[in-house]
């Protein structure tokens, strides 16, 4: 497996479980923030920023469709959030806030919070047990 799967696996891996973490813990928190941030437009540009940064880096370092399911979870996720960050740049906010509201994110938090965690944990127990080639 080559080094940059594993370091991006235990990368991603890692700060995932972290945040899920966070989520367990922070609930309040949490719910409040991000209904204040689908409310503030600027906000969202950042966050779009920077998740288009963030998977257009993945994607353009490890767009690899072969291989082991770990390297295909990592390019997966650089697709993903390169998309996601594209929906937040193109999308009209009123879309946006109607899809945040359809998600209904304070009724499924958990399950919301669950998804870092099982990503995370795959991925960080992948990317710290992988032999580099």
């Amino acid at each position: 497996m080559s080094s940059l799967t594993i370091y991006l696996a235990q990368l991603i891996g890692s700060a995932a479980l972290l945040l899920s973490a966070s989520l367990f813990l922070r609930r309040d928190f949490y719910i409040e923030t991000m209904q204040a941030m689908i409310d503030d437009r600027p906000m969202l540009l950042i966050i779009a920023t920077i998740r288009l940064v963030i998977g257009l880096a993945i994607v353009l370092a490890h767009n690899i469709w072969s291989g082991s399911a770990l390297t295909i979870v990592v390019t997966l996720f650089g697709w993903v959030t390169l998309i996601r960050g594209l929906l937040l740049l193109f999308l009209p906010a009123e879309r946006v806030e109607h899809t945040f509201a359809a998600l209904q994110f304070e009724r499924h938090y958990y399950l919301y919070a669950t998804l870092p965690l099982v990503l995370g944990a795959y991925l960080t127990y992948a990317g710290f047990t992988a032999v580099p080639l």
